[in-house]
Parts: C-alpha cells; sequence; structure tokens
C-alpha cells in the first residue's frame, strides 16, 4: 500500500483490520502518549486504581471492582469506575495507572469496532484477549516507569458457549483462568476470599454475592482497597456477562447485598 505526498510516494505496511495497526504505521502522531516511553521524573505520583476481579458462574461471568483510586497514601478518586464494556459481549476491568487504563480501555473500543466495520463480522473472543496483550506488551517502556496497566478481561465466546477470563503480565503475557481471578493491591486478599467460597456451576446471584463479599474482604485487609461508602452511596461496579450480553448490576441491589452481609457478619460476632 502506498499512497502520494507531493511528487513523493511514500510506502507503508497494509494494516489490514487492525486500528491499532495503522495508527502505529500511519498516524503515529495521533497514538495514545502512553506508548512513547517518556521518562517519568521522580517525585510525580498518578492516580492507580486497586481491586478488580471475575469469577465465572453457569454460562456466564461477574466481573466486579471497587471505586477508590489512590494517589501515593492519598485517596484520589472515590467514584472511580474500574469495569468497562468493551462491546455487548465483554468486559474489561482495570488496575494499575489510571490514565493508561482508560486510554487502553478507549482504543480497544475502537479496535473491535474498526475490525468488524472492515472484516464484516465479529473479532472472536480469543482475538479480542491477544488484541489486549499486543497494547500491554506496547506499554511496556512506560511500565518499567512505573505506569503498570494490569487489566481483567472477560466476555462470552459464542463458539464455546460460556465466558471465558483472561489475566495479562506486563509484558503482555496473556493466560486464561478457567474459575475466578483477582488483581490488584487488594487482590491478594480478594483471592483468598474467593478461594474459600467459591464452588463450579454457581447461580448468577450466588456469583454476584460472592463477588461483592471478595471485595468487602478485601477492603478490609488492605488500605487501597475502597469498600462500601453508606453516607454517600458509593458501592462497587458489578457487571455480569451471559450469552444475552452484559448487564450492570443497580447500586440499589449491590447496596441489598452488602447490607445483608454486614448483617450476618454482625450476628456472627
Amino acid at each position: 500500500m502506498s499512497k502520494k505526498e507531493g511528487n513523493n510516494i511514500l510506502k507503508f505496511d497494509d494494516p489490514g483490520s487492525s486500528f491499532h495497526h495503522l495508527l502505529q504505521a500511519q498516524y503515529p502522531s495521533l497514538f495514545p502518549q502512553w506508548v512513547e516511553g517518556r521518562r517519568m521524573e521522580q517525585g510525580i505520583s498518578v492516580p492507580h486504581g486497586t481491586t478488580v476481579l471475575a469469577l465465572r458462574f453457569h454460562n456466564g461471568a461477574v466481573v466486579a471492582g471497587d471505586r477508590m483510586a489512590t494517589e501515593g497514601y492519598s485517596v484520589s478518586e472515590r467514584r472511580i469506575q474500574k469495569v468497562h464494556e468493551v462491546d455487548d459481549t465483554s468486559v474489561i476491568a482495570i488496575a494499575g495507572a489510571a490514565g493508561p487504563c482508560m486510554e487502553m480501555v478507549r482504543l480497544l473500543r475502537v479496535e473491535l469496532e474498526h475490525y468488524e466495520k472492515i472484516e464484516g463480522v465479529k473479532l472472536s473472543m480469543e482475538g479480542k484477549a491477544s488484541k489486549l496483550a499486543a497494547m500491554i506488551k506496547g506499554n511496556l517502556p512506560m511500565a518499567m516507569q512505573g505506569l503498570v496497566v494490569m487489566p481483567l478481561f472477560a466476555g462470552y465466546d459464542s463458539r464455546m458457549g460460556d465466558c471465558r477470563i483472561y489475566k495479562y503480565d506486563v509484558a503482555g503475557g496473556q493466560y486464561e483462568e478457567t474459575e475466578y481471578h483477582a488483581i490488584g493491591s487488594g487482590g491478594k486478599e480478594a483471592r483468598s476470599s474467593l478461594k474459600k467460597i467459591f464452588k463450579k456451576e454457581l447461580s448468577r446471584e450466588e456469583a454476584v454475592r460472592i463477588a461483592i463479599e471478595a471485595l468487602y474482604d478485601a477492603a478490609e485487609a488492605d488500605i487501597a482497597t475502597g469498600g462500601p461508602d453508606m453516607v454517600r452511596g458509593i458501592f462497587p461496579n458489578v457487571k455480569v456477562i451471559t450469552k444475552d450480553g452484559v448487564s450492570s448490576l443497580p447500586d440499589e441491589v449491590v447496596k441489598d447485598e452488602l447490607t445483608q452481609l454486614i448483617r450476618q457478619r454482625a450476628e456472627a460476632n
């Protein structure tokens, strides 16, 4: 593929249906700044998202995250959204440097829309996960400077007839989890909670309850994970994925689940 600029002909590789490669090859100046590898000055602190998790239930998955972002030892944001719909069947949950995370979510959305318009079909679940892995790998220079992006990716795979969950390492390594996973500063505590109460073939309601309980346990043990704020009405983001698409759990439902959980623990003590 080539194009003319004055009397010169500029040649470049055909990016195909990848919007990500299109920006890299033809319009690098429009590419998000987090891939340029600029060195950060010492002492600069940026907002970081903390704890997110995902778990499977019968023919579906639940993805949830707390609402607090931290900046050093301070609270940067109490209402940050860490769980985002990518398309009508998949969800990304973000942990790490908030700015690069948000840019990656937006770029992945455009990437999948671009692919569908060019190819005329939706990208497979495996393909979506691989696209995200490539973006994380592209962020490696910034990760070396402290701007780490660590997402969880989950979605319904129409070919398999079930939901799938993917985790990543900082270099873009892609790994599939068959049951559950949690990442972020409270990830270890959330995984410990999930390990104790998770079971196969959960119902939708049970999976939602377990996700909320795991985030509550993480908030009790990790200072960077935000717990429920009954005064301000701030509760975890919870999204449910099934073959019918992605739905968001209303705050009223999350509040009721948390109220019941707190009452049960108070009675147990």
